[in-house]
């Protein structure tokens, strides 16, 4: 069972929600994939029903979740994988040090649990959780990194992998989040889960395992600016949507 062991993360860190290990299978599962793009939040989710709305339709389960304050990437993807709120981890502003808390990159190694990251290079994901018993890749850009998401996943040797892409997020901060050119993005992040999914499906048919869709945070415009930004501790920033599916 792929899990994390009793002390395997701080005991200040948030416990398992409910509602996820309501999906999951008693037994629990051998192999996870982690798809994390940035800033998908549930404002974006809902002008796009078509597109999320196939996710369900294939068997994922949408769970809402509020992020955490500031909603800066470093600081949500440090909570989302350690469980803890920022006072707890340390990082509460866009700054990417290494953690030096608990995280699951810390708890499941120990257990026999091969990890691998795979994100575009210097981003909050592939910088915060160094230092621990995982496969790091550094990729040039989100194509490269589903590149080698695949080829991973093809080779059978990871229990777990973490990809990480960031477009959708690159477009709204030189934009706005609801342009064609930043929703477009959006469409291509849900395709490469997608396509990562098939390959993960096809290579463990058969084995207990769960596929997760889990961006960070949302966004909204400045009024300033007339550009896209997130960092809010309320309003559309804050709320956003995970997808699981167990199998």
């Amino acid at each position: 069972m792929l899990g994390l062991p009793e002390g395997g993360l701080e005991p200040e860190a948030a416990g398992a929600d409910q509602r996820v290990l309501a999906l999951a299978p008693a037994a629990g599962v051998k192999k996870l994939l982690i798809y994390a793009p940035d800033a998908i939040g549930r404002q974006v989710i809902g002008k796009l029903p078509e597109i999320f709305s196939g996710l369900e339709a294939a068997g994922f389960a949408k769970v809402p979740v509020a992020s955490v304050f500031p909603s800066k990437t470093p600081v949500c993807f440090a909570s989302m994988f350690s469980g803890l709120q920022p006072a707890g981890h340390g990082i509460r502003s866009y700054e990417k040090p290494v953690l030096t808390c608990k995280t699951i990159f810390d708890a499941l190694p120990p257990q026999g649990v091969r990890t691998a990251i795979v994100a575009v290079k210097d981003s909050s994901i592939d910088l915060i959780f160094r230092g621990r018993e995982v496969d790091y890749y550094s990729e040039p850009d989100d194509s490269a990194a589903t590149v080698r998401a695949l080829e991973l996943i093809a080779a059978g040797a990871h229990d777990c992998i973490l990809v990480y892409h960031q477009e959708y997020d690159d477009l709204l901060h030189a934009t706005d989040p609801w342009n064609d050119a930043a929703l477009a993005a959006v469409k291509r992040h849900v395709r490469s889960f997608e396509e990562l999914t098939a390959a993960f499906d096809k290579k463990w048919g058969g084995m207990p395992r769960a596929a997760l869709f889990a961006p960070d945070h949302g966004a909204h415009i400045d009024p300033a600016t007339g550009k896209g930004t997130h960092g809010a501790g309320s309003g559309p920033d804050m709320e956003v949507a995970h997808f699981w599916k167990f199998q």
